[in-house]
Parts: structure tokens; C-alpha cells; sequence
């Protein structure tokens, strides 16, 4: 049997599933495409997470369109975060060319063009459907997180929203939860600390100082009403196709405290709001993390720690988690040991920090007997990747050099026509894109104080008046002819007893 025949076999063996699979492409070997040899993934395993790496420009990006692509043709509703715009394309149809045609063709797969039902997402000033979440939803302790708090001021912190749920005051945006900081330091801080305890005025304005950091990044757009439902981004169309959820992250690269706060706010709701599945036949939702090292490189450790234990636990709720990055070495050990499905397209030697980085890579791999993983790492083309994922049983499928299927949406970005058609039919835009503004911690407060300081005026404006009337009747009295004399008499008495005689006196005394 021919090395090509054994390799065909092998393929065929590792990649045969009993349930649904998307098709990924066609394995090779020695630099020739075998048709026979389709590379496949199984919907069951794609709540086991995974890995899409490549350097810059090797295919990556179409590597994640097409598996949302299929992921969605399969009924699997997909998110994905796009941050440079060019992953919108899937809502509209690609459009072929000979290199495309003649990559198929090798392959073996019919290419048609086609466009998937998306929805435009933004936690941002970008166009699209507004995810927002309220500052009570949010909670004291992944707020204390975010905003990098010490105990004391997470203590302060909770003690805030333990008062407003006492009194009833929603902490809905930032706003609120400012309003009420102010309150507890000044004007309720006798009664914040009769109850609650004492309240130091140096973690108040601590929590003050890292609000406004994560203001000036746009977080007042996030925090408000009406707050998004995890539920909404799982949706089929009315031809059983997974709704494709694009999150629109185009200005948010030099924002790293607001995204943190968006993934840390979307891993809570969906692991909270998403019942047990087990080992379901399809994922509910596969959530894609492009550009995954702006995230672990720039993000708080509170997030990298939420990510680890959100990748271990949400399995069971049916969510599968993907990144997309560079290089293997952008993921922390704790989660990589954690994705099972890993598609490696070609890394660059240029240093030899990156060949240590490609050995290490290449460790990652199933051993195999056609390939040595750390040579084809630098040898794939431009499409070409490295995968194994994990079967039904959840074992490593054999290591595949393939040559990847092509998307069949539009590989590039939408016009600004097109976004505002998607944005203007969606159900989800007429659901979110309203602006709330009911009465919260900060119109309730206001009025509290407002209330306080009107009745404080009235008070010493009733006490004026009583004032002003004793003072008139004394100087009525004292000033009177009657109050006069009086006066005189005192006078001359007490001059009298000091053996004092007046210049009056001594002329009165004359003219009698």
C-alpha cells in the first residue's frame, strides 16, 4: 500500500463520525491535495472549545468564517467578535474567482455562494443592536473586580448595594452608582454608618477614581437599560439556520477595561442564564474571540481568571468558547490545556524566540507518522492549516495538513448601506435600541437631598421671623417715653449706690 493510500486510510478512520460534522477540507500530504481524504469536525465536540491560530495574513480570519459559516448552516447559532470589520461579510454573499474555483476543485467540495442571517451587536458608539447591562445585574464583586478595587474598597462597595437594595434604589447606570458614593460620603453617611457601618472616605473616593477610568472608555454606553438577554443571541431563522451574532469591535482595540467588562458580563449571564445540556448532539451557541492576544495581553487578571474557570464549567451548558490569535503562546497554559479542537495555520521563524515558539507549538499535536508538526508549521501556504480535533469519543483525531474549504459569504466589509439595511430590519434593534431612563439611585437621591435641603431652609426660615419680632418688641420697649424713664432711673440708681453723680444730675440739681 502506498504512503498516499495509508495516509487516505488513516484520514478516513480518524475523521468518520456517527453524528452531524462540518466539512473543513481535504487533507494533504507531501504538497498534494487527496480528495478522498476530507477533514471533518463533529458538531458534539464543539462545546470543547478551541484554538485558531496563524501569523498575519496565513488565512485565519477564513478560517473562522468558514466554520461559522457551516456552524450555522448546521443550526448551530454562532457569536463572533469582529475587530476589524471584515468578519460582516458573512451577512452577504461571496462572489467566486479562479483561485477560488480552483481550490474547491482540488478539494472536492461544490462551491455556491451564499449569505447567513446575522445581527449586528455593539457595546459601543459602532452601529448594530445595543448590549447593555445594569449595574445591579452586574454585581459588587465582578464590579470590584473590574474596576481592580482592594478589600476595603470592595467592602465599601458591597455595603453600597446592600443599602440600595435596603432601600430600594435600582442601581441601573453609571450615574447611579456615583450618586449614591456621593451620598453615602456626605449627606448619608450619619445613617449609612448607624447601619452599616463606618464608611471611609478615602475607599469612597478610590471607587470614585476607577469609575472614572472605565467612564472615559465608554462604559456609560454599556452600563443602562434595557439590559440584553443572553437568550436572544440563540436563534434560529425560519429555515433552521443558526442566526450568526456579529459584535462590532472596530474602535474598542484601545479599550481593554470596557471590553473586559462586556466578556465578563457575557460569560456570568450565559453561564447563570443556560441550563444543564451534557453531551448534546450540537452546541447551543459557539462563541469565536478573534484576535484573542489583545485580550490576554491587555486584560485584567480578574478576566483571565474568569476565563479559566468559565472554560471549564461551561462545557456543560452547551457553549463552546474559540480563540483566535497568533500564536499558541498568546493563550495562557490553563485554558489552551483546555481546547480540544486546534486549527494552526503557518508561524513565521524570523528570531530564535520564534522557533522556540514553533517547537513549543508544535507540542501541542497528535505525533504523527506522515508529518514532523514543528517542520510544517513554517512550510503551509497561504489556506493551509494544521488541525486535529476531537471525535465523538473525545479523542484527538490524527494531525491533518489541510488545505481549507473558502468561505462562501463575502470575504470583506460592509458598506455603511448595508449596515443600516441590517441594523433597520432586525427585531433586536427595535427591542434594544431604546433609550431608558426610569427613576433610579440618582433621580431618587436627588430628590432626597433636594428634599432635606428645602425642609432645613423652611426650618430656619421659620425660626427668622420669631427672631426678628422678639428683637422688635425689646427695641419698642427700650425706645417707648415710658422705657425711657425707666431707663434713666436705673441709671441714675446704679450711679448712685457707685457714688458716682451724673453732669445731669448736678444740673438739675442747680436748677432747683
Amino acid at each position: 500500500m502506498s504512503n498516499s493510500a495509508k495516509f487516505v486510510e488513516e484520514m478516513a478512520a480518524g475523521y468518520a463520525h456517527k453524528g452531524g460534522f462540518i466539512t473543513l477540507g481535504a487533507g494533504m500530504l507531501d504538497g498534494e491535495v487527496l480528495t478522498e481524504a476530507k477533514i471533518t469536525a463533529p458538531l458534539k465536540t464543539f462545546n470543547r472549545h478551541g484554538l485558531i491560530a496563524g501569523a498575519t495574513g496565513t488565512g485565519k480570519t477564513k478560517s473562522l468564517q468558514l466554520i461559522s459559516e457551516e456552524l450555522s448552516k448546521n443550526g448551530v447559532p454562532v457569536m463572533v467578535m469582529d475587530m476589524k470589520g471584515d468578519l460582516s461579510g458573512i451577512s452577504q454573499p461571496g462572489v467566486t474567482n479562479p483561485k477560488i474555483e480552483e481550490r474547491m476543485a482540488k478539494i472536492g467540495v461544490t462551491w455556491s455562494a451564499s449569505s447567513l442571517p446575522s445581527e449586528l451587536l455593539t457595546i459601543s458608539e459602532e452601529k448594530g443592536v445595543k448590549l447593555r447591562a445594569t449595574v445591579t445585574e452586574f454585581g459588587p464583586v465582578l464590579l470590584s473586580k473590574i474596576l481592580g478595587l482592594s478589600d476595603a474598597q470592595s467592602g465599601t462597595l458591597s455595603m453600597v448595594f446592600k443599602y440600595a437594595d435596603d432601600k430600594s434604589l435600582p442601581l441601573i447606570d453609571i450615574k447611579d452608582l456615583r450618586k449614591i458614593l456621593q451620598f453615602i460620603g456626605n449627606d448619608g453617611k450619619a445613617e449609612i454608618e448607624e447601619n452599616y457601618g463606618l464608611v471611609s472616605t478615602q475607599s469612597v473616593a478610590g471607587i470614585m477614581r476607577s469609575l472614572v477610568v472605565l467612564e472615559e472608555q465608554g462604559a456609560d454606553n454599556f452600563f443602562g437599560e434595557p439590559s440584553f438577554e443572553v437568550r436572544d443571541l440563540i436563534k434560529l431563522d425560519e429555515n433552521g439556520r443558526g442566526v450568526i451574532n456579529i459584535l462590532r469591535l472596530t474602535d474598542i482595540q484601545g479599550k481593554p477595561a470596557l471590553f473586559s467588562t462586556f466578556m465578563l458580563s457575557l460569560m456570568a449571564e450565559l453561564y447563570s442564564e443556560m441550563p444543564e445540556k451534557g453531551d448534546a448532539e450540537a452546541p447551543e451557541l459557539v462563541l469565536f474571540i478573534d484576535e484573542a492576544h489583545l485580550i490576554f495581553r491587555e486584560a485584567p487578571k480578574v478576566l483571565l481568571d474568569q476565563i479559566e474557570t468559565v472554560i471549564k464549567l461551561i462545557r456543560s451548558k452547551g457553549i463552546g468558547i474559540f480563540f483566535i490569535t497568533q500564536s499558541p503562546d498568546d493563550i495562557p497554559d490553563e485554558v489552551l490545556g483546555q481546547l480540544g479542537f486546534k486549527l494552526q495555520h503557518a508561524l513565521r521563524a524570523f528570531t530564535e524566540k520564534d522557533r522556540k515558539a514553533i517547537k513549543k507549538a508544535s507540542e501541542n499535536y497528535p505525533i504523527s507518522n506522515f508529518y514532523k508538526a514543528d517542520e510544517l508549521l513554517t512550510s503551509l501556504g497561504i489556506g493551509e492549516a494544521m488541525v486535529t480535533v476531537l471525535n465523538e469519543k473525545g479523542i484527538p483525531t490524527p494531525l491533518a495538513h489541510t488545505m481549507m474549504s473558502a468561505p462562501s459569504t463575502r470575504m470583506d466589509v460592509l458598506t455603511s448601506e448595508e449596515i443600516n439595511a441590517l441594523v433597520s430590519k432586525s427585531k433586536l434593534t427595535a427591542k434594544y435600541n431604546v433609550d431608558i431612563d426610569r427613576d433610579s439611585a440618582y433621580e431618587m437621591l436627588s430628590a432626597k437631598i433636594e428634599d432635606k435641603k428645602d425642609a432645613d431652609e423652611e426650618e430656619k426660615a421659620a425660626a427668622k421671623p420669631a427672631g426678628r419680632e422678639e428683637k422688635s418688641i425689646v427695641e419698642k420697649a427700650v425706645n417707648s417715653s415710658v422705657g425711657k424713664m425707666v431707663v434713666r432711673e436705673l441709671t441714675r440708681g446704679l450711679l448712685g449706690v457707685l457714688g458716682i453723680k451724673s453732669s445731669t444730675r448736678k444740673r438739675t440739681s442747680s436748677w432747683w
